[in-house]
């Protein structure tokens, strides 16, 4: 390498440093992502939640892991209140039965979600909806608890989404409003819709929130909004367990990928990065330099067709024309079972009208064909014309049968 080529190349590397060193000392992006995951800290996690109920529940309070329709099925004396928080939960109809017959004995089913299975909207008399006016940076939402004996009294402030659903029909006659949403776009406040509602079902009650971030790290933190959280959960019944579920999460609790450690520690993760740029270093500098240039390996050549003529020759010379008829006879035949599938070759006339079918040949040209071959068989000599003429014939068979 030239003088020029190693000042480009120190150019080059003092350049990625630096790009390097700036993207490590940035700050770290927030991540968004609406996991609501017991154990994740980021804003949309349920860390906070998790510990605020396990010190305000700590004898009634169980995680539950399993699928719900796994864990009723395997404990039938259980009772109370069963917690769902997820950015959108989805039971399947045996799951969603399960549920709702547990319900029914007199416990508890609390659901935050932002939407909601038809067959659940179907047996409660719901309907859902969402308000959606794009990305303006004005917009937010005010929502607000109507039970007045909860200790809330102002409106909760939420200005992260850009659509907001609610319940736009309920069964007025059975359902309990528990909980408003109003959108307020360019200082100009929308209807009020409901987004949180407690519905009697059977001996039992079903809660129903469209706002499941109101159990986030994000919304809890912020400013007084833990009044709001606080007043969801008193309409758990604090008496007996609440369990809590963590089988619906967006996210994962646990990554059982090894990259996950390396990627997500900022060191490791540029300590990777670097080693990866310097094995792309060493492949393009000292492999080029220590390879050696491949052989060109000239395939074999393909002599079958110069012994096949060496073999002809050797049959032409000794005259020995009866052999070769027989060789050609005996392909032509191989030919015919193995181009129309035939097992046996027969010397009848349905023998012969099935191959003149399938060849596009006439009866009688077929006839033909196999009545000379049938005549050179049963001859003791054979002369050179009959010899050409069988080719011929051949010739003329496969050629109108391959449509030439």
């Amino acid at each position: 390498m030239g003088k020029k080529g190693t000042i480009y190349l120190g150019i080059a590397i003092l350049t990625l440093a630096a790009f390097m060193l700036l993207q490590y000392s940035k700050p770290k992006e927030i991540n968004w992502f609406p996991s609501y995951v017991a154990s994740h800290k980021i804003p949309y996690g349920t860390v906070v939640l998790n510990t605020v109920m396990e010190g305000l529940f700590p004898s009634q309070l169980q995680q539950v892991y399993n699928p719900p329709f796994e864990f009723i099925n395997q404990n039938d004396s259980i009772n109370g209140s069963y917690v769902f928080i997820n950015n959108d939960i989805q039971f399947n109809k045996e799951e969603l039965n399960a549920l709702l017959n547990w319900t029914a004995k007199g416990n508890r089913l609390f659901i935050a979600s932002k939407d909601f299975e038809e067959e659940l909207k179907d047996t409660l008399g719901l309907e859902t909806d969402f308000s959606y006016v794009g990305f303006e940076t004005s917009q937010k939402q005010l929502h607000s608890l109507l039970n007045p004996r909860l200790t809330l009294t102002d409106s909760i402030i939420f200005n992260r989404d850009t659509s907001t659903p609610y319940f736009n029909k309920i069964d007025t006659l059975n359902t309990t409003v528990l909980g408003q949403v109003a959108v307020v776009v360019d200082k100009k406040q929308k209807e009020l819709q409901v987004n949180a509602l407690m519905h009697p079902f059977g001996d039992g009650t079903i809660i129903l929130s469209t706002f499941p971030e109101a159990f986030t790290n994000y919304f809890i933190l912020k400013r007084e909004n833990k009044a709001y959280t606080a007043g969801m959960l008193s309409y758990l019944d604090d008496g007996k367990p609440i369990y809590l579920d963590n089988h619906y999460k967006s996210g994962k609790s646990f990554y059982t990928s090894p990259m996950y450690i390396f990627l997500n520690t900022k060191e490791l993760k540029w300590a990777y990065y670097i080693a990866l740029f310097g094995a792309l270093l060493y492949v393009i500098f000292e492999g080029k330099r220590k390879q050696r240039a491949i052989p060109v390996v000239t395939p074999l050549p393909n002599r079958t067709l110069d012994f096949t003529r060496t073999i002809s020759d050797m049959y032409y010379l000794k005259s020995d024309q009866k052999s070769i008829a027989e060789h050609k006879i005996n392909y032509f035949l191989d030919w015919l079972r193995t181009r129309f599938y035939i097992g046996n070759i027969r010397k009848e006339d349905d023998f012969y009208n099935t191959i003149a079918s399938r060849s596009g040949h006439s009866f009688e040209f077929v006839t033909k064909v196999f009545s000379f071959m049938e005549h050179l068989r049963n001859s003791d000599q054979i002369s050179d014309d009959d010899l050409l003429k069988l080719n011929t014939l051949l010739q003329k068979f496969k050629a109108k049968t391959d449509g030439k």
